[in-house]
């Protein structure tokens, strides 16, 4: 099996160019997905001032607001009652147009694509670093990587995250948003711009480290199998696709805890029962006034409705995840291999 190290190497920015290519065409792919979930979501559950929905496309997750209904009642308003997914598929492009199923988008690439462009390039910087630098060896590797390299993604997305719902949920304009970043600080510190930090590495990690570790195993042995010194694309999508949906399934408690959090706390900012003194103290009452930790939310969700309600959202999250990481992965290791080739021409060339 040829050794990594033996292929001539990329730069890290064109590993950055991989996997932002890579965030570009897996938000593509999983934003009418997302659509159509939230508009399912929207019919049950009557509309009001200060509603929330999440879009999350299994690389990032943003809560859209919708403020006084301004922002959505274009396509809120469209009475079409939808039986189902492809139902709802059907109607969205025969009454509104293809282009409203990525009508979540812009947003979505603001965070997915940095976040991504981190994480993947962290990930094999670490792992070379790892297993060349200090000449450690064994399967673990990128499960301490790939759980790194998500602590940092996400602890330099945060404050940015915050940024992002708080734009969304009142209509700042940046000299405001300023403002209320410098009093949340002058109050509380920096720290408190990482609110809700830990609800999102108790999930993000733990999908990363189990995410790296078994695709890693899952590329080796497929490729043993079919002989093959490197993963060619249906190897990397076939390792992304299973990988993706183990992690999805063991993390999922995780993610409805964060989930209910977010809405929450989006709904809390839009409901207005909030002094604006600080646009933050949402994040800050997730962690002072009320004990919405996360293994108290959890207990509460298993009072109610025992490991169902922890697995709730079983199919469309792996539905949606598998492709996701699938679609990632192989753009991103074509990416590479196509950066390689590249540069070995190069050198050839100039040899």
């Amino acid at each position: 099996h040829m050794n990594e190290a033996t292929v001539p190497g990329i730069t890290p920015v064109q590993q950055m160019l991989a996997s932002g290519t890579g965030a570009l065409l897996t938000s593509l792919f999983v934003t009418p997905l997302d659509v159509v979930k939230i508009r399912l979501q929207a019919q049950q559950t009557p509309f009001y001032q200060g509603k929330c929905f999440l879009y999350c496309n299994g690389l990032m997750d943003h809560i859209y607001v919708c403020q006084y209904g301004a922002s959505c009642t274009s396509w809120y308003k469209t009475p079409t009652h939808f039986s189902g997914t492809l139902d709802a598929f059907v109607k969205i492009t025969r009454n509104e147009g293809v282009r409203s199923l990525w009508s979540g988008l812009p947003p979505t690439l603001v965070m997915a694509v940095p976040a991504t462009v981190i994480y993947f390039t962290c990930y094999d910087q670490l792992r070379d670093l790892l297993r060349y630098g200090m000449g450690f060896q064994g399967n673990y590797i990128p499960l301490v990587a790939g759980g790194l390299a998500r602590l940092g993604a996400v602890s330099v997305i945060s404050p940015l995250e915050l940024v992002r719902t708080k734009m969304q949920s009142r209509k700042l304009t940046y000299s405001e948003l300023r403002v209320c970043i410098r009093s949340s600080v002058a109050q509380d510190g920096w720290l408190s711009l990482w609110r809700g930090w830990g609800s999102t590495v108790l999930r993000d990690v733990p999908f990363s480290a189990l995410y790296w570790f078994n695709y890693e195993l899952v590329k080796a042995q497929l490729c043993d199998q079919y002989n093959v010194s490197q993963a060619t694309f249906s190897i990397s999508f076939t390792a992304g696709a299973i990988s993706g949906a183990v992690a999805a399934i063991v993390t999922l408690p995780f993610d409805v805890v964060k989930t209910r959090r977010q809405i929450q706390l989006g709904e809390m900012e839009t409901l207005g029962g909030l002094p604006t003194k600080s646009l933050f103290l949402p994040f800050l009452l997730v962690l002072v006034k009320n004990p919405t930790s996360t293994w108290h939310i959890m207990r509460g969700i298993w009072a109610e409705s025992g490991y169902r309600g922890l697995f709730a959202g079983f199919l469309p999250r792996v539905i949606k995840v598998a492709p996701a990481c699938a679609v990632m992965i192989s753009t991103y290791e074509f990416g590479k291999i196509f950066f390689q080739k590249m540069n070995l021409d190069r050198e050839q060339q100039a040899c």
